[in-house]
């Protein structure tokens, strides 16, 4: 089966899915609005806060297994650490 990506929403995130947004919070994405641009909302898994909305394309969620909230939940500081040092030496092997 031929799979074509959404360039609007590389990630395929759909409704159900756990997805990192922009501010490093696990969310349980509750909705796909894809008029035009994709965006994705839901609830976060660390605070309840909601909706926490994401530019499919543009913000770069992605998704995350549920094995791991737990963990990003019992040290949510770190995991935002860890991810900033990844997001930094991406940018610097596209340079």
């Amino acid at each position: 089966m031929n799979k074509t990506i959404d360039p609007r929403n590389p990630a395929g995130i759909r409704v159900g899915d756990i997805y990192e947004d922009c501010s490093f919070h696990p969310v349980l994405c509750t909705e796909v609005d894809d008029d035009g641009w994709v965006v994705v909302s839901g609830i976060s898994l660390i605070d309840g806060t909601h909706p926490r909305s994401c530019d499919a394309q543009y913000c770069g969620p992605i998704r995350i297994p549920v094995e791991e909230v737990m963990a990003i939940k019992k040290d949510l500081a770190g995991y935002i650490s860890r991810r900033k040092a990844e997001l930094r030496a991406e940018d610097r092997e596209q340079d």
